[in-house]
């Protein structure tokens, strides 16, 4: 009976929508985050655009219906790739824009951890970093540790598009 029911209902679906059905807009109610980022980028230039990974959860949250302030939210990025470079003092004028972007990540709360291994197979030291970074031991032993204490992962995944928005439409 299932089954016909089932079979019935799939074959009517299509007849019992109209032409004024349209997606709806969720509003959930959305916690407070706790998040951790993983950045391990293989390439500099593409640190913009994984910050922008940070922009796509901030944003929705502190504008309506949510207005959560910045503090509200516990974000931490721990930075173990090629995207180092873009923290480091002397190299500031290559990549002027991501540094002020994350440096206004900073004063929002957002707290940029480089994996001190990483620093060392770079040859950077403490002194060669910008202000608002934060030297940790390991990026493993970071982003296990605040996994423990009930912070979500994410893991930007930067891709070169290719093709224009126009295109791919």
């Amino acid at each position: 009976m299932k089954r016909i029911l089932f079979l019935i209902l799939t074959l009517l679906h299509p007849l019992l929508l109209s032409a004024d059905d349209e997606a709806t807009i969720s509003q959930p109610n959305y916690d407070s985050p706790k998040v951790v980022y993983d950045f391990f980028l293989d390439e500099p230039e593409k640190m913009s655009a994984a910050l922008f990974w940070i922009r796509s959860l901030m944003n929705p949250l502190t504008e309506s219906p949510y207005d959560m302030a910045p503090e509200m939210m516990d974000i931490k990025v721990v930075i173990h790739g090629t995207e180092i470079v873009t923290l480091v003092k002397k190299n500031y004028d290559k990549y002027k824009d991501v540094v002020e972007r994350m440096r206004y990540y900073a004063a929002l709360g957002v707290e940029f951890k480089v994996c001190n291994l990483a620093a060392n197979d770079y040859e950077y030291e403490l002194n060669d970093f910008h202000e608002f970074v934060e030297l940790v031991p390991s990026a493993f032993t970071e982003l296990v540790h605040w996994q423990q204490h009930g912070y979500a992962l994410i893991i930007p995944q930067v891709h070169i598009r290719r093709r224009s928005l126009e295109e791919i439409r």
